[in-house]
């Protein structure tokens, strides 16, 4: 009986961590009816999120056009820092910026993830063997919120050229592929950032940034995704949109 017993134990002491990743996963979209407060959004990312190159930032950024969309039952911050990597191991670490303990702090109930375009830089990918157990550490802090919130990942927008060592290459053979492992092993739901913004090359000025328009288009998928439904139309000039706006942390400036 006892030769019975434990071999059991091994998949006793992994059950839960798996339960952990996979149960807090809801498919379809937010419903908003669930909620009776407003809907705290946290986007986490790097310049791309913060916005970087952007003509007024403020008020241009993805997590800010985001914001205008959703409306006023949905509040949505940017947690974006420039130059931050997923990877513990990279130059400019996630997970040691102010953003991360703001973003935790913040409670949030949906949180964005749009990391890994530096990732792709040499000096950081030379520790890509670590990329799919650091996503999924930092999903797993994230769910292990009280409240549990549901977490998407993003796949990055293209690199329409190779600068300071981001490159298209590693972001569609490298980061892409590990990012749908660890939806998969995780439960995460994704949004894929990389199609949207494809064959648009002339909206990245730097051709790493997306500008206004292109960070509009970011946020346009989002919000499909999370509502179910298409954005809605411009607002006409002169009149205010219903919106939360996002609101940024500190975080080092482009």
């Amino acid at each position: 009986m006892v030769k019975r017993v434990f071999p059991m134990l091994p998949l006793l002491l992994v059950l839960p961590a798996v339960v952990c990743f996979v149960s807090f996963a809801d498919a379809g979209p937010v419903s908003v009816a669930d909620y009776s407060g407003p809907i705290r959004v946290a986007c986490i990312g790097d310049s791309i999120t913060f916005g970087a190159g952007i003509r007024d930032r403020a008020k241009n950024s993805y997590p800010v056009q985001l914001g205008k969309m959703l409306g006023q039952k949905w509040e949505v911050r940017n947690f974006g820092v420039s130059g931050a990597t997923l990877l513990k191991k990279g130059d400019k670490p996630y997970w040691k910026q102010r953003a991360w303990k703001a973003a935790l702090d913040f409670k949030p109930h949906i949180v964005v993830i749009k990391l890994g375009t530096n990732d792709t830089k040499p000096q950081n990918w030379k520790s890509q063997g670590e990329f799919v157990a650091d996503y999924k550490d930092m999903i797993k802090t994230l769910s292990g919120q009280d409240p549990k919130p549901r977490i998407w990942i993003c796949k990055p927008v293209p690199a329409y050229a190779t600068r300071w060592g981001i490159n298209d290459k590693t972001i569609t053979e490298g980061v892409i592929p590990k990012a749908e492992q660890v939806a998969k092993e995780t439960g995460a739901e994704v949004i894929d950032l990389y199609k949207p913004l494809s064959g648009k090359a002339k909206l990245f000025p730097d051709k790493i940034h997306p500008n206004a328009e292109g960070a509009g288009l970011m946020a346009a998928e989002i919000y499909k995704v999370l509502t179910g439904k298409q954005p809605p139309t411009k607002t006409p000039p002169g009149k205010k949109a219903p919106s939360r706006p996002a609101k940024d942390v500190p975080a080092t400036a482009p």
